[in-house]
């Protein structure tokens, strides 16, 4: 693959929202064999998710195998344990790591917004990270009207599924358990970066580096 290739976007993140449900479920599945391909065979032969059609569940247990494939094994079993907001914290993180624009948006736009308490957050704001990010990513650039429509719609769901966000367009802080804060922390730079949340500090006072 080339650097090009590397660089560029995926986009497929539209075949559901956050997917936490999904994601508890092949989860729990995996940790009993820590095979994907596996626990994929497995979710699809005895539809698992549940899934009204053949295609729904082959998209679905793709999209939801490739986003937990981002998470580590303590993660997994976290995820599996954890209490719902614990797990939509997972997943959200899951996401970012699986889709770069997602991560981007999350750090750059959802954040920075939060930071500068600016909390709330728009189409205008997206469609401004977007058009921006058109400059260093051409593949954006072609994008028809109705497929950034439903990245947007898509992104947007994921934020109220992950508590991050309202239906009246507010951010609203992250409260993130010890234990998730723990695992997400260990990844440089930190993964609470994807968090609408204040930089933690030392106890010397000495601001966290992220």
């Amino acid at each position: 693959m080339t650097d090009e290739a590397q660089s560029r976007y995926a986009l497929s993140f539209t075949s559901g929202g956050l997917l936490a449900r999904e994601g508890v479920s092949v989860a729990a599945i995996y940790l009993e064999s820590h095979d994907w391909q596996a626990t994929r065979v497995r979710v699809v032969d005895g539809n698992l998710l549940q899934a009204r059609t053949t295609s729904s569940l082959g998209r679905v247990s793709r999209e939801t195998v490739q986003r937990l494939a981002a998470l580590g094994d303590d993660e997994i079993e976290l995820l599996v344990e954890g209490s719902p907001s614990e797990q939509h914290h997972l997943m959200w993180a899951a996401a970012c790591r699986r889709y770069v624009l997602i991560g981007d948006f999350a750090e750059e736009v959802l954040r920075e917004r939060f930071l500068l308490m600016r909390p709330t957050l728009d189409v205008e704001d997206f469609d401004r990270f977007i058009t921006g990010k058109s400059l260093w990513h051409p593949e954006l650039e072609g994008l028809k009207s109705s497929t950034r429509q439903k990245l947007r719609q898509t992104l947007f769901r994921m934020l109220r599924e992950a508590g991050l966000y309202t239906d009246a367009g507010h951010i609203i802080p992250a409260v993130i358990s010890g234990r998730v804060t723990e695992v997400l922390d260990r990844r440089t730079p930190s993964d609470l970066r994807f968090f609408p949340m204040v930089t933690p500090f030392t106890s010397s006072g000495d601001q966290v580096e992220r």
